[in-house]
Parts: C-alpha cells; sequence; structure tokens
C-alpha cells in the first residue's frame, strides 16, 4: 500500500447557519447560530484502502462525505485528493478530478431519477466528461451492467422496475462509469435486507479488487464496518474520537464510545462478553457540552473531562482524544 495518501483531510470543520430570518434576528439583536456539523475532523485514506466512518445519527458522517466531494464546501480546515485542494472541483479545470472521484447514495429510491431509463442514468457521467461516442457509450453501460451484477437487457427499464439492492447496483455502476479511482460511500446498504446487505457489500469488495479501487466506507453498523474495512475512524457530535486498525479497534477499544458502540453489538456467539450499557443519546449539536463532547454519557468522566477538550494522541498505531487514555484512568482492564 502507498504510503502517500490518496486523501488527505486536515482540520476540517463544516458549520451552517440556522438562524432565523434575517430582519427578525436583527429587531431582535440576536446573534448568528451556527450548527457546528462538522468540527476540526482530521484523517487520511491511502490508496487502495477502506476506510469506514463510523457513529451515531446526526455525528456528521454524511456532511464529511459530501464535503469530500465538494457537495459542502469546508468552513475551515484542507481537504485534498492526490495533492489537488477538493475545491478545485468546482472549477472549469476540476473536470479530470471530478472523474476521479465519486459518491454511492444512501438511499437507492432517491438517488435516481425515476423519469429516466437506466442507460441514460449509467451513461449521464460520461455525457457530462464528454467521453466516449454515443455507441461507446452504449457498449461501455452494457459492460457496466454485467460488472454489478445486473444483464445488459436491463438498461431499457426505469428504476421502479427494480428491487432495492438492484437499484443499489444500479448506483453503483453509473459511479463507476468515469473509472474513479475513489468512492465515496455513504450508507450503501442501510437501505436494504440483510441477506441483499451482503449481496452488495460482496460485490463492492471484488470491484475493488478488479479495479484497485479506494473507499471511504460510512456507516452505522459495526458488523458491516468489520467485513469491509481496513481501519476505522470513530466519529461523535462531529468529531473523531478513536482513529484505529480495524482489528485493533475491535479487539482492543480505547475510547468508551467506541467500547460503547461495539459492546451494542449483538452477542449471538454467546461469547460472554462484557456488555456497557448505551446511556443516554448525543446531545443537541447547537448547544453542545463543555469540554469532551461525551462527558455526559461516560461512565468515567471527570472534572477535566467537563471543561477541556481532549487532544488526539497516538497510542500505537492508534489515535484517540480522551482524558482518561492520556492520564490512564480508562486502562486496559476497562476494556475486557
Amino acid at each position: 500500500m502507498s504510503r502517500k495518501p490518496l486523501l488527505k483531510v486536515e482540520n476540517a470543520s463544516c458549520w451552517f447557519d440556522v438562524s432565523g430570518p434575517w430582519l427578525e434576528r436583527v429587531l431582535k439583536r440576536q446573534p448568528p447560530v451556527k450548527l457546528k456539523a462538522v468540527n476540526g475532523v482530521s484523517f487520511t485514506v491511502e490508496k487502495g484502502e477502506t476506510l469506514a466512518l463510523v457513529g451515531e445519527s446526526g455525528c456528521g458522517k454524511s456532511t464529511v462525505a459530501r464535503m469530500l466531494v465538494g457537495l459542502y464546501t469546508p468552513t475551515s480546515g484542507q481537504i485534498e485528493f492526490d495533492g489537488h485542494p477538493v475545491s478545485a472541483l468546482q472549477s472549469r479545470d476540476g473536470k479530470r478530478l471530478r472523474q476521479r472521484l465519486q459518491m454511492i447514495f444512501q438511499d437507492p429510491y432517491a438517488s435516481l431519477n425515476p423519469r429516466w431509463r437506466v442507460a441514460r442514468i449509467i451513461a449521464e457521467p460520461l455525457k457530462v466528461h464528454g467521453q466516449l461516442n454515443q455507441a461507446e457509450r452504449d457498449a461501455r453501460v452494457d459492460e457496466l451492467l454485467l460488472q454489478v451484477g445486473l444483464s445488459p437487457t436491463d438498461r431499457d427499464r426505469y428504476p421502479h422496475q427494480f428491487s432495492g439492492g438492484q437499484r443499489q447496483r444500479i448506483s453503483i455502476a453509473r459511479a463507476l462509469a468515469a473509472r474513479p479511482e475513489f468512492l465515496v460511500c455513504d450508507e450503501p446498504t442501510s437501505a436494504l435486507d440483510v441477506s441483499v446487505q451482503a449481496q452488495v457489500l460482496n460485490l463492492m469488495k471484488k470491484l475493488q479488487r478488479d479495479l484497485g479501487l479506494t473507499y471511504l466506507f460510512i456507516s452505522h453498523n459495526l458488523a458491516v464496518v468489520h467485513h469491509v474495512a481496513d481501519r476505522v475512524a470513530v466519529m461523535y457530535l462531529g468529531r473523531i474520537v478513536e482513529l484505529a486498525p480495524r482489528d485493533e479497534l475491535f479487539s482492543r477499544p480505547r475510547h468508551p464510545y467506541t467500547r460503547m458502540l461495539l459492546s451494542a453489538i449483538p452477542d449471538t456467539a454467546g461469547t460472554g462478553k462484557r456488555r456497557i450499557p448505551v446511556a443516554g443519546e448525543v446531545p443537541n449539536p447547537l448547544n453542545p457540552p463543555s469540554g469532551c463532547p461525551f462527558h455526559p454519557r461516560c461512565p468515567h468522566a471527570q472534572d477535566i473531562c467537563r471543561q477541556v477538550m481532549p487532544a488526539t494522541l497516538a497510542d500505537g498505531a492508534a489515535q484517540v482524544a480522551c482524558h482518561g487514555i492520556e492520564q490512564g484512568w480508562v486502562t486496559a482492564d476497562l476494556m475486557e
């Protein structure tokens, strides 16, 4: 695996102005209200690997995904793809960069145009990027349909004539049309039945092997993440609280939030693992807690956790943001 990251995110934030109407705010002398959806996120993705981004709903995972492909503009920080700023995606010269970085959306029922036939849906990226003539585009569509486990005879059907799993295969074919190197996958299996999820995940792993793809895979399902990821980043309230190789994170989670997520996985094998009760809910991002954002739910929280935001520190192959790990009152014996 290459040592040079294909994607590099440095201290990226994305804030949204959710203030009321401008005139009302001026008359009442109310300050602007900012929703800090993502707040100081840093990570890298190397060529050929799968980095999974996990966390509860509302933690900022999808906002990160949309920043990476240029749908949202970062409020601050830097995002680079192969040494180029992602902001270049929106420029006139960014067409080649956009070809190399594509996205698969969560809901296959909402992400496909219901008025278009499958052939037009898949061929649209080729037209946008000015690739191939009509005959070559038709041949490419047939090739992609076969590649994702569908038939060329499906090209003239509409999205409503397919099941959810088949629609997601169409979405994958569309994302692959321009021959990208990097796919941002925003919970691509969460809307599917369990058996169909396995089929789509196996397809994505096969495509990664065959085409040399790199994935950022967003999910809240840790069983799915264990199946696909090389490394895992855990998000909580807009921040990454732990990042580690997959096997290390699952066998020796450091952050109390990571342990809480892992303990919520059903123990179907009957191993008798210790369960940590899932306490509370994710706080309102409009009014986040002081200090460590997880401290209201953390069984090990102390005064410093309520007052000071923890720095992200290296701990072996992992990175973790936790005062308890740094100062030693959260230790390995608490993780067993």
